[in-house]
């Protein structure tokens, strides 16, 4: 039986850690960086790694990004090694594939919030503003209404996309905002996470 890390990478290579409470501080001295996280908002439908299945978000969640082939963003796969690794996140410091006590631990604690890392009243009305507007479960409604309501349904939904779609680069222009800190301050944009639903949007000129 295994007692300690081969470093196969194994867990940095599978996903990449969300952030707890506690890893506040990283945030705040700049270890990890708004471009590098994203926000799944509540509502949403995610893979959890602990129960091994898909599931409905309770509440928001902040996780580093992944890279496009997967795995943490601060992994090196040639180095097999974390580029930060002693100002690590808590979950990737309670991980120990041996024994999960101490990361189901960890787990439990309270999770890190956009209005815990986010000081500018500016921007924390603009995120409730969006979220109010397009919330998962508005989103969902306007599903369950298209066997009724046909394309009222949809003309609603796409309101929704086109909303959430134009938003971005708007903020991005008119407030200076970085692009790459869209998916951490709005989440990731509705066009991708609608095929929770079963949709597909497909973008047209």
């Amino acid at each position: 039986m295994r007692t300690h890390c081969i470093r196969c990478g194994e867990c940095c290579i599978g996903s990449s850690p969300t952030l707890q409470a506690e890893d506040l501080s990283l945030v705040e001295a700049g270890v990890i960086a708004a471009k590098d996280l994203y926000t799944i908002r509540r509502g949403e439908l995610v893979w959890d790694n602990v129960i091994e299945a898909l599931t409905i978000a309770q509440e928001e969640i902040l996780k580093v990004k992944e890279k496009k082939e997967g795995g943490c963003i601060f992994y090196d796969e040639t180095a097999k090694a974390c580029t930060i690794y002693e100002k690590r996140p808590a979950q990737c410091s309670a991980m120990a594939c041996w024994d999960t006590a101490e990361f189901m631990r960890v787990y439990k604690e309270a999770k890190l919030a956009r209005e815990d890392v986010i000081r500018d009243r500016v921007l924390l009305g603009l995120i409730e503003a969006h979220e109010t507007r397009c919330s998962y479960e508005e989103l969902q409604s306007h599903v369950k209404a298209i066997e009724a309501e046909g394309e009222k349904a949809v003309e609603k939904i796409i309101e929704l996309l086109k909303f959430d779609f134009q938003m971005r680069p708007f903020l991005v222009q008119k407030l200076g905002l970085s692009p790459d800190k869209m998916d951490f301050l709005f989440g990731r944009p509705l066009a991708d996470t609608i095929v929770m639903f079963g949709l597909k949007v497909i973008r047209e000129p």
